[in-house]
């Protein structure tokens, strides 16, 4: 899953984004609504967390603009006006769900969560393929009955695996939604996790590579 923060203020900006990648997710920062319009234009986001009083492009007019793209992310606005109007208006301009500051980090979460789910190309949100159930609200991975202990990011590589099953990623795709844009793209990186996977999983194998194509669960 990749996440888009726009916060103006740097501090929180960094603090959510650490602890949603905490919990498994790809997020990107931009700390001005310019910055978040171009970081739109380049990357594919399912949700934007979205303050509304940002400078150069205002948290309102960004929303808007979100709103009429053709594949468009959730939004959730995540700001300080937290009055019932102003929740009213957020939600008029087209974001789908308000969350006033201060919040509680763990609902912060479930709500992103949440968000994902609705998606209309979202999957169902206990994902099963190959004999793997993996629930990520829960953040278990189950495999013909035995639990899996997976770190972090060989959860979301999982998850985003049975999430395109049975098709294949590319190890570009798999960098862009289980990392961020600060990912080396010249690492062996998604090579490495994928091989931990492989051992974690066990036999059979599931996980099958195809040679200028990706990886798949099969």
């Amino acid at each position: 899953m990749r996440i888009l923060v726009v916060e103006d203020a740097r501090p929180l900006a960094e603090v959510v984004a650490e602890g949603l990648r905490d919990q498994g997710m790809a997020v990107d920062l931009a700390y001005d609504g310019l910055s978040a319009a171009a970081k739109l234009d380049l990357a594919a986001y399912d949700v934007v967390v979205l303050d509304r009083d940002l400078p150069g492009l205002h948290g309102d007019t960004l929303c808007q603009a979100i709103t009429e793209r053709r594949d468009r992310p959730m939004v959730l606005m995540l700001t300080a006006a937290g009055a019932p109007g102003d929740r009213v208006s957020g939600l008029t301009l087209g974001a789908d769900d308000y969350l006033a500051k201060p919040f509680h980090f763990p609902e912060l979460v479930l709500r992103i969560q949440a968000l994902a789910r609705r998606r209309p190309d979202a999957r169902p949100r206990t994902l099963r393929a190959a004999g793997i159930e993996l629930d990520p609200v829960r953040r278990t991975a189950v495999r013909d009955g035995r639990r899996l202990s997976l770190s972090v990011k060989e959860f979301a590589l999982l998850q985003e695996l049975m999430r395109a099953s049975p098709g294949f990623l590319s190890a570009e795709a798999l960098l862009e939604r289980v990392w961020d844009e600060n990912a080396d793209p010249f690492t062996n990186t998604v090579t490495v996790t994928i091989g931990r996977l492989r051992r974690k999983l066990g036999g059979p194998p599931v996980i099958t590579t195809a040679p200028g194509v990706g990886y798949r669960l099969a």
